[in-house]
């Protein structure tokens, strides 16, 4: 079947959204192998491998679970096994995203309070200070900050956020959505000392969608087992039991387990720390090129650049979906929709994930064609101006 048939033109269509990202043919190769027995043997090497690699990626020493499902379903779980109706939980707007667990939470039973921002710099973590040094019940069980959000194109300190709680002394259990982050920018579960982490497989871990995350602390661990709330699929008990042999409790993703251990290996053999430095390069040649076109980047804060997309802001009187349209049909080339506030006011950039030079060149002339074809107001440069920065700075 053709899965592309209103994209007629040649070539590879450049899949530029900020996730899914484009997943690397050694990944797709190793899902395609049969089907294993995942009560039998070799899947409990292939689960005991995965889950220490995972360790490695999340920087802890305390236990990750993988559940079959989107970034959606480790939010939940990450809800449901620490916190229980009527609980408070402190929340930052930082975008679309914190919005969304935000109504996940209200869904749950639980009490959002919000702080709000303009969606152009990372968590207020000054305010977030504030809220919990003025909870002298400790009445917030909970802070749960976006640590990148996908939305904005603006990154979240997290080590800052739990500086600030011990500041106060205050007990809340630190939850952190790094969906997007993870793999691309530097996170610390252990050291930063945030209790739950959720992530997802389809960002910076380079896989399709369908496999989440959790990585938690012995803190998070220990009121999980306190609560009363109902869970079944998302019960972390069950799980840690199965997952101290490599096993898990129901039907798991073995071919995305596949896909993950593949590029788990390929994630440690790059190193960390180069792919960390190789996103923050690309993101910086591609603010360049934005800066050049006379445009302007959504993040506000340079100290939030996102190094996993850059978020555009068009022009007033300019159609964001109209561009990214018309370069989806000249150039076949996607970008990512503004969501929210955001919407038709912003593109995103994506430059996740196994990227390199040529196809982030490749990106930025697209989008250069693009918006001259579209009649958007611009410079022209923008493409010289990554190049420039590309090719002296190796």
């Amino acid at each position: 079947m053709a899965y592309f048939t209103t994209r007629p033109n040649a070539g590879r269509h450049f899949l530029q959204i900020p996730g899914p990202s484009n997943v690397p043919d050694r990944v797709l190769r190793a899902m395609d192998n049969p089907t294993m027995d995942h009560r039998g043997p070799d899947f409990g090497i292939l689960g005991l491998k995965v889950l220490a690699n995972l360790k490695r990626v999340f920087k802890t020493s305390a236990p990750v679970m993988v559940f079959p499902a989107s970034g959606t379903g480790a939010w939940e779980a990450a809800l449901v096994n620490t916190l229980q109706p009527g609980d408070a939980v402190l929340m930052c707007r930082t975008g679309w995203f914190a919005h969304l667990w935000r109504e996940m939470a209200e869904r749950l039973g639980l009490k959002p309070e919000f702080i709000e921002t303009d969606w152009r710099r990372g968590a207020d973590v000054a305010a977030i200070g504030e809220a919990l040094a003025a909870d002298k019940s400790h009445r917030i069980k909970a802070v749960a900050v976006v640590h990148n959000e996908t939305s904005t194109g603006c990154f979240s300190d997290i080590a800052a956020v739990r500086a600030a709680m011990d500041a106060v002394g205050h007990p809340a259990l630190l939850l952190v959505d790094t969906i997007s982050g993870l793999g691309s920018l530097d996170y610390r579960h252990e050291e930063w000392g945030v209790d739950v982490t959720v992530s997802g497989s389809q960002k910076g871990m380079m896989l399709p969608p369908g496999l989440s995350f959790n990585a938690i602390s012995p803190k998070a661990l220990a009121a999980s087992k306190k609560i009363t709330t109902h869970r079944s699929y998302w019960d972390w008990g069950p799980m840690l039991v199965s997952n101290e042999t490599g096993y898990f409790p129901s039907t798991p993703a073995t071919n995305l387990l596949y896909a993950l251990d593949t590029a788990l290996d390929m994630m440690l053999a790059e190193g960390l720390e180069p792919i960390f430095a190789r996103h923050d390069r690309h993101a910086e040649a591609t603010r360049r090129a934005v800066r050049r076109w006379g445009l302007e980047v959504q993040c506000a804060d340079p100290k939030a650049y996102s190094s996993v997309l850059t978020a555009v802001r068009v022009p007033e009187g300019h159609s964001a979906d109209g561009l990214r349209a018309t370069i989806l049909e000249k150039f076949n080339m996607s970008l990512g929709n503004g969501l929210g506030q955001l919407k038709d006011r912003v593109f995103r950039i994506g430059h996740l994930g196994e990227f390199s030079d040529l196809q982030l060149i490749g990106t930025i002339g697209g989008v250069e064609m693009g918006l001259r074809a579209a009649g958007v107001p611009h410079e022209a440069g923008g493409t010289q101006a990554a190049m420039d920065y590309l090719s002296g700075n190796a």
